[in-house]
C-alpha cells in the first residue's frame, strides 16, 4: 500500500511539475492561423507562461503535419524536429519536407525549462499556403462587358455554379485592378475593406486568400464582386492626376474546393462571367460615393438570380508576375460611435458631433421616399462662430450621397471610399436628426494592439489617446500623413519619426514590412527614396533628407522592436543604395546638394530679428542624417555578419563626422545653426565628439529656456528632443516641454479639444481661428513621436541590442515632472512586460512583470541597494535577483521572468 501510495504521489508531483510551463499564443509568420502565405519560409513563435520566476526555455520540439489529428498521434509528420537545445521561442524556422501551394497544415510545440522539466504540447495551431508559382493561377484577368462611362460606377461580376459533392473546404483567392468586394451565396467573403490593399502595383499586387467553406453548399451556389477604383485608377494627390497604374478595372479570382472524397474543382474567373452595374454611381478616395438604391440588384449573388441581361466581360493577359500574397493585415471595422450631439450652426446646418476625430465612415438607417437623397459631408472641426469648416480638405468634396428606393428603413454605408472627421453634415432629412440613425464606424488594418501607457495626469494621458487614434486613422493600409484632404499619402519622413511610436502602441510588424517592400520596389535606380511610397508624385519627387532615410530608419527601428533580423536582410540593398546615393552626391564627404524638406513645420517665433528664429541649415540637417544612416547600416551589416560593409562604411563614418564638424563647428563648439533641432541632432546622432558635447546639450537647454521653456522643433528635431535631454541628465527641461500647455506644445492641442495629433502646433490659434488652410490636419500623427519617450523613459520599457525584441529588457523610468504615478506595459512575442512606478508616502513603489524565457536589467531609482525591498524583503534575501551596481541615483539587478514588487525608501 505504501508502494502504491508513493506511486501516486509521485505521479501527481511529477505532473505538477510537467505542468508548471504552459505554452500559449502561437504565431505563425507573425499571425494566428494565417491563411494564405505565399513564402516557402514558414516560421513559428510561441510563448511560455509560467507563475514561476526566472523561468527560461532550454530546448523545443515542433511537429508539423497535413492532418490535426494525425498531428496530435505523431505520425504520418511533414516535420518533427526533435528536441532542440535552444532557448529561441521567435521566429523558428519550418526546416520538413518541401511544403505545398494551397495546402493546410497543423503545428504544435513543446518546450524543456531551464530546470528539465517538459511541457505538454501545445494546442494545435495551423497555417495554409497561398501560391507558390504563377502558374498556380488557373484564372483569367476579366473585365466589364459593357462601356465604362465618364461617372465610371462599379461594376459588378457574376459566376452561377455546381458543386456537385460534399465539401470538405473551399478557399478562394482574389485580387483586382482596383479595389473589390465579393459575395458568395448572398454572404460577405471576410470581413476586410479596401482589398486587395495598396502596393506598388505595377510591381507588387497582393491577393488575398479565404476560407469559404462554410459559405458554399452541395448544388448551386453563386459568387459576386463589386469593383471601385480605388487608389489604381482614382485620383490621387494633385493636379487631376489619376489612372496612375491604369485606366481599367479588373478582377482575378480562382476559387478552390475540396471534397470529401479528395477530388477537387476550380472556378475561375474566365468569359462564362457576365457583368453590369448597380447602386454604386460613383465612387472616389478623396471625393466619396453616391450609391442610388433604385438601382440595386436584389439578390445578385444567390445561385437563381436571372442575370440573361447582364453583359458578358472581356478578357485580358494582364502578366501574373507582380501577383503577391498579403503579409499585412487588412483594414477592417473597429471600434463604433455614437453621437456625443446633434448640432444646428449658426448657418442653420444640420450637424453631429461623433466626440472623437476618426477615419472611416457612417453608417445610416433612413426611410423616405423614392428619389429623396441624403447628403453627408464630413470635417474634423467646426470653425470659430460653430459653423461646418471644410476648408481645410482643399478639393477632396469628402460626401456620401445616398438616393432611396423608398422600400421601407434603408442602410447606407460606403463601399471603396473613406474619410477622415469628427462632425457629419446631414442634408435631406426632414425634421430633427435621430441620433440613432447614425453610427460612425473606425476603419483601420487590423493591427493588435500592444501597448498601454497611463499617467498621474488627465492632459498626458488624453495626448496618448490621441496618439493611439493618430496612428490608427492613419494606418489603413499604408501609413499616411493624413487621411482626410485630397492627399492621404505615404510620407516616408512622416512615417519614420513615428515608427518607435507607432511599434510600441500596435503590433505594425507585418504593416510596416510590407510598406517598407514598397519603399524598395519604388525606390530609384541612383538610390533616393521618393517623398511617398507607393509613389504617385513622379520621378522627380525624392530624395530629401529625413524622408529617404526612411530606408535605413525603419527597418532597424523594427529590428529593434520585434527581433527580427529578416527585415535586415530584405531591405540591405535598399538600406545601402540610399546611402550610397548621398555618397555620391557628397564632395569631400560633405553632402551640401539636392532640395530638402528640412525641419518641416517647425515653430516659427514672431519677431524673427530677435537672432533665435528656428530656421535650422537643410545642409546641416543632411549631414546629420548622413552618418545617421551610415551608422544604421554599418549596425545592419554588424548583424548580417556582412564584415567588408562593416569596415568600409565604418571608415566613411569618421569622414562624414569629420567633414560636419569642419563646416558646421566653431572651435569653441557651436553650431552654424543655433537652433534646438540643430543641436538635437548633432547629439542624437553623436556628430560631435565626446569633449564638446556637454556643452552643446547647455546650449540646447539655454536655447530652450530662452524660448521660456517651450520648443521651436518641427518633424525631424522633435521626436530626439526629450530624448537628447534625458541623455545628458536634463529630465527637468525633458519634463517642462512635455507638461508645457500653451503654443507651441504638445499639450496645447490638447488644451483646446484635440482627439487626435495635429499637422501644425497651432492648427487652431488660440483665438479659434484656423491656420493656413492650405495644409492644415488635424489628424496627423508625426508629433506623436514623443510617445516613445513617454514609453521608454518616462515609464521605462525598452530592449538591449544584445537581445532585441525584448528578449533581454532595459527597465529605467525617469521620474519626475510632479507625476505621482505612470504605468506602462507592452505585448511582446515573449508576452506582457510592464513597469509602473508611484510616489506614495515618501516612498516609491514599483511593480514589474518579466515574461517568461527572456532576462532583464532593471534600474531602481535608489541611492543604495539598502533603500530597496522587493516584495517586503530586502534585496539580498530574494533568490534571483543579481545585484550589478549603484550609478547615476540607480541600482542596477538583473532579474529573471516573474512579477516583483520594489519599495524605496526615499
Amino acid at each position: 500500500m505504501k508502494k502504491f501510495i508513493g506511486i501516486i504521489l509521485f505521479q501527481c508531483i511529477g505532473f505538477l511539475s510537467f505542468s508548471q510551463v504552459n505554452l500559449k499564443q502561437l504565431l505563425c509568420n507573425n499571425c494566428t492561423n494565417p491563411i494564405g502565405i505565399g513564402t516557402s519560409r514558414v516560421r513559428f513563435t510561441w510563448q511560455l507562461h509560467s507563475n514561476k520566476r526566472n523561468v527560461m526555455q532550454s530546448g523545443y520540439e515542433i511537429r508539423v503535419s497535413e492532418s490535426e489529428p494525425l498531428l496530435q498521434q505523431g505520425k504520418k509528420l511533414e516535420w518533427n524536429s526533435g528536441k532542440i537545445l535552444s532557448d529561441q521561442s521567435v521566429y523558428v524556422d519550418y526546416k520538413g519536407s518541401p511544403l505545398q501551394s494551397n495546402k493546410k497544415y497543423y503545428w504544435q510545440v513543446r518546450v524543456w525549462d531551464n530546470e528539465g522539466k517538459l511541457s505538454d504540447w501545445s494546442q494545435p495551431a495551423f497555417f495554409q499556403t497561398a501560391f507558390f508559382q504563377t502558374n498556380d493561377w488557373k484564372a483569367k484577368w476579366i473585365q466589364p462587358g459593357f462601356i465604362d462611362s465618364v461617372g465610371q460606377p462599379s461594376p459588378m461580376f457574376r459566376k452561377q455554379f455546381t458543386a456537385k459533392k460534399k465539401i470538405k473546404s473551399a478557399t478562394a483567392y482574389i485580387t483586382a485592378h482596383g479595389l473589390y468586394e465579393a459575395q458568395i451565396n448572398g454572404q460577405r467573403v471576410g470581413d476586410a475593406y479596401f482589398t486587395p490593399g495598396w502596393t506598388s502595383y505595377n510591381k507588387r499586387l497582393q491577393y488575398q486568400a479565404y476560407d469559404v467553406t462554410n459559405l458554399l453548399k452541395k448544388g448551386s451556389n453563386a459568387i459576386g464582386v463589386t469593383l471601385g477604383s480605388g487608389w489604381y485608377r482614382g485620383h490621387l494627390a494633385w493636379g487631376g492626376n489619376k489612372n496612375i497604374y491604369g485606366k481599367d478595372i479588373s478582377l482575378l479570382l480562382q476559387l478552390i474546393i475540396t471534397y470529401t472524397d479528395g477530388t477537387m474543382q476550380t472556378i475561375v474567373s474566365d468569359g462564362s462571367w457576365k457583368s453590369t452595374t448597380g447602386s454604386v454611381i460613383s465612387s472616389s478616395i478623396y471625393d466619396g460615393e453616391t450609391i442610388d438604391d433604385r438601382a440595386q440588384k436584389a439578390d445578385w449573388t444567390l445561385p437563381g438570380y436571372d442575370d440573361s441581361k447582364w453583359s458578358g466581360v472581356k478578357m485580358e493577359s494582364f502578366s501574373n508576375d507582380n501577383l503577391i500574397a498579403t503579409i499585412n493585415e487588412p483594414a477592417k471595422k473597429h471600434e463604433t460611435i455614437k453621437p456625443v450631439k446633434v448640432i444646428t450652426t449658426p448657418k442653420g446646418e444640420k450637424v453631429i458631433d461623433f466626440g472623437q476625430n476618426l477615419v472611416g465612415w457612417v453608417m445610416l438607417k433612413v426611410k423616405g421616399n423614392t428619389g429623396d437623397t441624403v447628403i453627408i459631408k464630413h470635417a474634423e472641426v467646426l470653425d470659430k462662430e460653430g459653423n461646418f469648416y471644410t476648408t481645410n480638405l482643399r478639393a477632396a468634396k469628402a460626401t456620401s450621397t445616398y438616393i432611396l428606393n423608398g422600400k421601407g428603413e434603408e442602410y447606407f454605408e460606403p463601399h471603396f471610399t473613406y474619410y477622415g472627421f469628427r462632425y457629419i453634415k446631414v442634408e435631406g432629412i426632414k425634421g430633427a436628426l435621430n441620433p440613432e440613425d447614425f453610427t460612425a464606424v473606425a476603419i483601420y488594418a487590423d493591427m493588435k494592439e500592444t501597448g498601454t501607457f497611463s499617467t498621474s495626469n488627465a492632459m498626458i494621458n488624453q495626448l496618448q489617446h490621441n496618439i493611439q487614434w493618430g496612428q490608427k486613422g492613419n494606418f489603413l493600409d499604408v501609413p499616411t500623413d493624413c487621411p482626410q484632404r485630397d492627399e492621404r499619402l505615404g510620407w516616408t519622413g512622416d512615417a519614420q519619426v513615428f515608427s518607435p511610436t507607432a511599434s510600441f502602441n500596435m503590433n505594425v510588424n507585418n504593416f510596416l514590412d510590407k510598406w517598407m517592400k514598397d519603399v524598395a520596389a519604388d525606390q530609384f535606380p541612383d538610390g533616393r527614396v521618393p517623398h511617398v511610397i507607393p509613389n504617385v508624385l513622379g520621378p522627380d519627387a525624392g530624395g530629401s533628407t529625413g524622408w529617404s532615410d526612411v530606408s535605413t530608419i525603419i527597418p532597424w527601428n523594427m529590428y529593434l522592436a520585434y527581433g527580427d533580423k529578416q527585415i535586415l536582410e530584405d531591405q540591405y540593398s535598399s538600406m545601402k543604395a540610399w546611402v550610397e546615393y548621398m555618397h555620391k552626391q557628397s564632395h569631400n564627404n560633405l553632402w551640401n546638394t539636392g532640395t530638402h524638406f528640412g525641419d518641416w513645420l517647425f515653430y516659427r517665433p514672431d519677431d524673427d530679428n530677435s537672432g533665435r528664429a528656428a530656421v535650422t541649415d537643410k545642409y546641416l540637417i543632411a549631414q546629420c542624417f548622413y552618418a545617421h544612416s551610415t551608422q544604421l547600416l554599418i549596425s545592419s551589416a554588424k548583424v548580417l555578419g556582412k564584415t567588408d560593409d562593416v569596415d568600409y562604411y565604418t571608415d566613411l563614418l569618421q569622414k562624414i563626422k569629420g567633414a560636419f564638424l569642419k563646416e558646421y563647428v566653431t572651435p569653441n563648439g557651436r553650431l552654424v545653426s543655433s537652433t534646438q533641432t540643430a543641436y538635437v541632432l548633432a547629439l542624437n546622432f553623436d556628430m560631435l565628439p565626446e569633449s564638446l558635447r556637454t556643452q552643446a546639450a547647455e546650449r540646447l537647454v539655454e536655447n530652450i529656456k530662452s524660448y521660456n521653456n517651450h520648443l521651436s522643433t518641427g518633424f525631424l528635431g522633435t521626436p530626439y528632443l526629450c530624448h537628447v535631454l534625458t541623455r545628458f541628465g536634463y529630465d527637468d527641461v525633458a519634463y517642462k516641454l512635455l507638461l508645457q500647455t500653451t503654443y507651441p506644445s504638445w499639450l496645447y492641442p490638447v488644451k483646446m479639444g484635440a482627439t487626435t495629433i495635429w499637422e501644425r502646433w497651432d492648427g487652431e490659434k488660440p483665438d479659434s481661428t484656423f491656420e493656413n488652410p492650405g495644409m492644415n490636419s488635424f489628424n496627423h500623427y508625426a508629433y506623436g513621436a514623443i510617445g516613445d519617450w513617454m514609453y521608454r523613459k518616462m515609464v521605462g520599457l525598452d530592449t538591449y541590442e544584445d537581445g532585441v525584441g525584448y528578449k533581454h529588457i532595459k527597465i529605467q523610468p525617469h521620474i519626475g515632472g510632479g507625476f505621482t504615478y505612470a504605468s506602462a506595459s507592452l505585448q511582446t512575442y515573449y508576452g506582457k512586460v510592464s513597469n509602473s512606478w508611484k510616489i506614495e508616502n515618501h516612498k516609491i513603489l514599483m511593480d514589474v512583470e518579466i515574461p517568461a524565457n527572456t532576462k532583464a536589467t532593471v534600474f531602481v531609482p535608489a541611492e543604495s541597494a539598502d533603500a530597496i525591498k522587493e516584495s517586503g524583503n530586502v534585496l539580498s534575501q530574494v533568490l534571483g535577483i543579481k545585484l550589478k551596481n549603484s550609478k547615476d541615483g540607480y541600482v542596477a539587478l538583473e532579474l529573471g521572468s516573474g512579477t516583483y514588487h520594489f519599495e524605496i525608501q526615499k
